[in-house]
């Protein structure tokens, strides 16, 4: 796609600018929205032409389905249809990093679905992102804000990077508390959760409100041809650096052993934890401490866009993160970024 918008960046917003960037959006413009996860590429979801923008805006392929964001879960009946299941996800964790896959209403195009009967939901908790939504006073549909196939957008210069002529407006909020896309959880009709993409609301956290989840295949394997997703980023290469990725699997000391021959060579990055003994290597990048799967997990977007303005690195290796708690969703987004290529060590 050829960039010919004349886009706005809005630093600081004020209550008027949000009120223009609700004005575009309410006649299908493309505005790209801070929110507590990564930043979004907003457009109205029930305007059925709106959605192609993005597909194009991104590069984004069509059967890759976008989530609606709203500004209080009580809407939620209004463009699906909601269960016992919803309610109780709602009241634990509604504003916030969680989206709940739920059957649609006719007044959901299939454009913003990727064809599915389904629609993805989710009330985000970021001021920004809230106000807006209200005074749009319809859903925002919005999946990350990056050029498909790219580390999603935590900061608004890495959004300016992506998509300056390509959308409207750009709205700054500052870099994202949290760093990882949301939850994705499909409610089963015996009240049970499948979780789709694992995030800050954790496998722990839903079960500590009951639940009984179970993770979909898509979350630690690869979809194969053919194979439609059930949510937003289950099934394509995401999250990638221009550099190969290549993922360290086995012990904390036999990882960093491993990284040891790579160590100040101009060509390989290493990505490790703060105390890691390769962690003063000339071609490291710290993602965070050890025990920090917060402060990785805030980091991790940005720290594999920072790469690709090295043009003499080829691969990056990095250690294979556990399942425990965020871990999980770290782990998935690092599988696809690496595009599964695992090294046992």
């Amino acid at each position: 796609m050829e960039q010919t918008i004349n886009t706005k960046i809005v630093y600081t917003p004020t209550e008027d600018d949000l009120i223009s960037a609700a004005d575009l959006l309410r006649t299908g413009g493309l505005v790209a929205i801070p929110t507590e996860t990564v930043y979004g590429l907003g457009v109205n979801a029930l305007l059925s032409e709106a959605a192609p923008k993005v597909y194009a805006a991104k590069g984004r392929p069509s059967d890759n389905p976008l989530i609606i964001h709203l500004a209080d879960a009580a809407d939620a009946e209004r463009y699906a249809i909601t269960c016992d299941a919803f309610d109780r996800l709602a009241t634990a964790f509604m504003p916030g990093p969680l989206t709940v896959i739920l059957p649609k209403r006719d007044c959901i195009p299939d454009s913003v679905t990727g064809g599915l009967a389904t629609v993805a939901v989710r009330v985000p908790s970021h001021p920004i992102a809230h106000r807006l939504i209200e005074l749009c006073g319809f859903p925002v549909a919005a999946p990350s804000a990056n050029l498909s196939g790219r580390p999603s957008t935590t900061t608004v210069e890495h959004v300016i990077e992506d998509m300056k002529g390509r959308v409207d407006m750009i709205l700054d909020g500052g870099a994202s508390d949290i760093g990882l896309e949301s939850t994705i959880v499909l409610p089963k009709e015996d009240g049970s959760l499948v979780l789709l993409r694992p995030g800050a609301i954790t496998v722990e956290m839903l079960e500590e409100e009951g639940f009984t989840v179970t993770l979909d295949k898509a979350v630690t394997a690869r979809l194969q041809e053919g194979e439609q997703p059930l949510a937003p980023g289950m099934k394509y290469r995401h999250y990638a650096p221009r550099a190969r990725v290549i993922l360290l699997s086995g012990e904390r000391e036999s990882v960093q052993a491993a990284m040891e021959p790579y160590r100040d060579r101009a060509d390989t990055a290493l990505i490790c934890y703060a105390d890691d003994t390769v962690a003063d290597a000339s071609n490291a990048r710290v993602l965070g401490a050890f025990e920090r799967r917060d402060e990785q997990a805030r980091n991790l977007f940005d720290l594999l866009r920072s790469f690709d303005s090295q043009t003499e690195i080829t691969r990056i290796y990095a250690p294979l993160p556990d399942r425990k708690g965020i871990g999980l969703a770290l782990f998935n987004r690092m599988l696809k970024a690496a595009g599964y290529d695992i090294e046992e060590v």
